[in-house]
């Protein structure tokens, strides 16, 4: 049997760990704790992505070092993980020697294989920081589709990817200031060299259709070079004979995966290379974001290739997670923390609902808190542990905990329960928990009805012997059940287990011959949810945006001195012209007289489906804003906008032109 290594994305170690995050590393898990059911060796990592700009102005802020930051971070992380019951086999830092030494290795073979490149080219640049802005640093509207304040490598709305220079109206994160283009020079990836490798691997490394869609369409489109360092200051691991140059975090973060598997192995005295060598007998499974895509199907393939190194088995890609059906948000309390959850309710809870919904697929899910209390009762306390208790309960009360035997041909609920347990295996397998968990239920439905309708409690009066017969037909169900969910639920799981006198569940107690060595009635296997603490952890999750809170790029920046705001030259001008843009379906082209002419493009298409009527209006014009080329022309300026109801979008700022007695020019 092949070793398999699974990774999660590392989560960036510049703020708590979410619900969000909770998506991908319980369904991880969830695979992980199968797999390990099925005798299979499977090694499960994962790490803290602990390099970028971004850690160093936080740490600045906070006045502590950035490896201050990155230790609080780990710590903090590891302890909610555990509280999730996600069980990493290794949990480690992409900020180790192992990481540093594993990077410099990569960076030498792409560089002595011909793959790297010199080059100057023009970059974001913030004044108030004094630095070059990474991707990530960087947020504005996505220039292939309009959407607002994506991050300035890829946008989470249509997938594309563009360089941070092709944003429209960028901003710098951290002070909400307008970023200068200026010269810089970088190390770039040739990855036009890897694109006939990268097509043959993608056609079994990325499963899902959709998303290998999406790689062909990047492949098709053309590759272009990938910058792989950044010029000083930069918190992250320096470039061997590059003054000043740092490694882009994006390289060295995935490196972080053979990292921890390296320190996993030396610590029980293994090779890293029985996973990562390019002969190895193993899998690597990478379970990630669709939003980080485009960086494992492309780079990293890439770089592995170079470096001699195995390419991943099989990249799997989930979607991302709304709040009752809008976009996290703190302000609106749906923005909710991995410690803010576990301080009102039972982890079980959530990894069920997540497992219920995530089918294998890249669908977005929702997190509906009414859905979800409903769900979660209904389906797994009502049901899986409702029976539980009933059987447990009754053969300790009437029959000493010992139930009698039965002949599995006799009772089809036992042809029923095989059956389940069959099909939640191949689920399982084939990550879609969603059909895994529907199997379960519909059985566990079955069996209460069979217990229900059997009615050993009147059936005891009668013929003892039939009543035991139906008390272990249903022990056999309710324990198969929860052996089925314990990938799942293994707080339900382990709580079970010590009732039915055993350290663990496995697969051998779903037989029908299987008893358990000593069974007690349990006080408490899980309650129902209680909607009140639902509705407490989103009321705990509501945050108002302060603006001293610059760690938090969704807040207020720090207050601005007058003089920068004095600078910011706003007018009042009219729409001459509104179309609607070719290839962006959120995009509009206005030309606005505000004392001169000027081209704008403004991401409010949506709620302006026919943008004649805007031609008269009066806007307010940012005027002074440096001209931006972009992928559609160049925008002279911006316009003020506000947010309007989902359903409308985006909607411009007019002023109401009673009161300006005319348009006029500041």
């Amino acid at each position: 049997m092949s070793k398999i290594l699974l990774t999660s994305a590392l989560p960036y170690a510049n703020g708590s760990i979410h619900l969000g995050h909770m998506v991908e590393h319980v369904q991880s898990d969830i695979f992980a704790r199968f797999k390990r059911s099925m005798g299979a060796d499977i090694l499960f990592v994962c790490a803290d992505d602990t390099h970028g700009t971004a850690i160093e102005l936080r740490a600045e802020t906070l006045g502590i070092t950035p490896e201050e930051l990155i230790a609080a971070a780990l710590e903090e992380h590891t302890a909610d993980f555990r509280g999730f019951r996600i069980d990493f086999d290794e949990y480690y830092t992409t900020h180790s020697p192992e990481n540093q030494a594993l990077s410099a290795m990569v960076y030498e073979r792409l560089r002595d294989g011909g793959h790297i490149v010199r080059r100057t080219t023009q970059q974001l640049y913030s004044a108030a920081l004094g630095r070059f802005l990474s991707d990530r640093m960087v947020k504005g509207t996505c220039p292939k589709c309009g959407t607002a304040d994506q991050y300035g490598d890829v946008c989470e709305s249509c997938g594309s990817t563009y360089d941070p220079t092709e944003l429209i109206a960028p901003y710098d994160i951290h002070t909400k200031t307008a970023p200068e283009l200026r010269e810089t020079e970088n190390l770039y990836v040739r990855l036009t060299d890897f694109a006939p490798l990268l097509r043959e691997w993608m056609e079994t490394g990325v499963g899902q259709e959709p998303i290998r869609n999406f790689v062909r369409g990047w492949l098709d489109g053309g590759l272009d070079d990938w910058c792989i360092t950044r010029a000083a200051p930069y918190f992250g691991f320096p470039v061997p004979g590059e003054p000043d140059k740092y490694f882009y975090v994006w390289l060295d973060a995935p490196i972080g995966y053979i990292a921890a598997t390296q320190h996993a192995c030396e610590r029980r005295g293994g090779d890293w290379r029985d996973f990562w060598s390019a002969d190895a007998d193993a899998e690597i499974h990478h379970n990630i974001g669709k939003d980080i895509v485009y960086f494992h199907t492309l780079f990293w393939p890439a770089m592995l290739h170079a470096a001699g190194l195995r390419k991943p088995s099989q990249i799997h890609v989930h979607g991302m997670l709304t709040v009752n059906g809008r976009k996290m948000s703190k302000s609106r309390g749906t923005f909710v923390n991995a410690r803010t959850y576990l301080e009102h309710l039972d982890p079980d809870y959530l990894r069920y609902y997540y497992a219920a919904k995530l089918g294998g697929t890249a669908e977005d899910i929702d997190l509906n808190t009414e859905d979800f209390v409903l769900r979660v009762n209904a389906e797994l306390v009502n049901n899986v542990v409702n029976l539980c208790s009933r059987v447990t309960k009754f053969c300790v009360s009437r029959f000493g905990g010992h139930p009698g035997d039965f002949d599995p041909a006799d009772y089809p609920l036992c042809a029923t329960i095989a059956a389940a347990m069959e099909q939640a295996k191949a689920a399982y397998e084939a990550w879609d928990t969603r059909s895994a968990i529907r199997a379960i239920v519909e059985a566990g439905n079955e069996a209460n009805v069979f217990f229900q309708d059997a009615a050993p409690w009147v059936l005891v009066k009668e013929d003892e012997a039939a009543a035991r017969r139906v008390c272990a037909v249903a022990l056999h169900a309710a324990t198969s059940l929860v052996v089925a969910l314990a990938p799942v639920t293994p707080g339900l799981a382990d709580r079970l287990a010590a009732a039915l006198g055993v350290e663990k569940l496995g697969w051998d107690a779903t037989a029908p011959g299987w008893r358990p060595p000593a069974l007690t009635a349990p006080d408490r296997l899980l309650d129902r949810i209680d909607p009140a603490a639902t509705e407490a952890m989103m009321a705990a999750s509501v945050e108002t945006p302060t603006r001293t809170d610059v760690l938090d790029v969704e807040s207020f920046s720090d207050l601005i001195p007058f003089d920068t705001f004095a600078a910011v030259d706003l007018r009042v001008g009219v729409v001459d012209e509104a179309h609607t843009v070719e290839g962006a379906d959120k995009l509009l082209r206005l030309i606005v007289h505000c004392g001169k002419q000027i081209q704008v493009f403004a991401g409010v298409r949506k709620a302006y489906p026919d943008p004649s009527v805007l031609v008269g209006r009066r806007v307010v014009v940012v005027a002074n804003l440096q001209p931006r080329k972009m992928r559609f022309g160049t925008s002279e300026g911006m316009l003020l906008a506000t947010s309007g109801p989902d359903d409308v979008g985006l909607q411009l700022v007019h002023p109401d032109p009673s009161t300006l007695g005319g348009w006029t020019v500041r």
